[in-house]
Parts: C-alpha cells; structure tokens; sequence
C-alpha cells in the first residue's frame, strides 16, 4: 500500500503544473512543519529532526524554481532565507514556537498562492 502511495504521488509531482507544484511544496512544508511540532511534544527527536529537515529541503527547493527575472523573487529570496534559518534554529532548540512561525508564513504563502492561481485562471 505504502509503494502504491508513493507511486500516486510521484506521479501528482511529474504531472502538475508549476504552479500546482509551487502549492504542493507550501503544503507540504505546512505538514512536516506539524510533524515537527507532533514529534517534539512527544520527544520523539528524530522524527521532529527529520521532519525540519525536509522543511529545509522544501525551501531550497522553493529557492531554486524562483525566476530571478521578476523583481519580487528578490523578495521571496530574502523571506526564504529567513525561513531556512529559523528552521536551523528550531531544529537545534526544538522549539515548537519557532514552528509555529514558520508554518504560519507556509499558510500565509499558501493562501496568496492559492487566490493568484484562482486570478490568474479567470484571466487566462
């Protein structure tokens, strides 16, 4: 069942469309930013680092599809570098407020992201 999962997902992956791929990422940072938090509540250190880490891996991932040529993506650099390094900090302190901060900017990031995609589509 678990090799069925993941199949279905990588394939929602290759098949969506950046946009679709930009708030699977938000979503995904929202869930393991939960994770996280569940895991520390519970002393569960390795999965709370393991979740932070993926956390991580979501930014850098975020980081690496920004069009430079549009001058709001200097923006979004600068927030996801503060984001990076909040998630190294909590990581290091297990701190379930820095979390919460970090999973409140995912939840803000997906909700304009969701109300440009709407625009966008009666646009278009």
């Amino acid at each position: 069942m678990h090799n069925a999962a993941q199949a279905y997902q990588k394939n929602q992956v290759t098949t969506a469309a950046p946009g679709e791929l930009t708030l699977m990422l938000y979503n995904g940072a929202i869930r393991f930013a939960k994770q996280a938090k569940q895991a520390i509540e519970s002393k569960d250190i390795p999965k709370a680092h393991e979740s932070i880490i993926r956390i991580q891996d979501i930014i850098n991932e975020l980081v690496a599809s920004l069009d430079r040529q549009y001058p709001i993506s200097e923006q979004f650099l600068v927030l996801y570098d503060y984001l990076l390094h909040r998630t190294i900090e909590a990581n290091s302190r297990k701190d379930i407020a820095i979390l919460d901060e970090v999973e409140e900017f995912f939840v803000q990031f997906r909700d304009t992201w969701k109300e440009a995609m709407a625009l966008a589509k009666k646009q278009g």
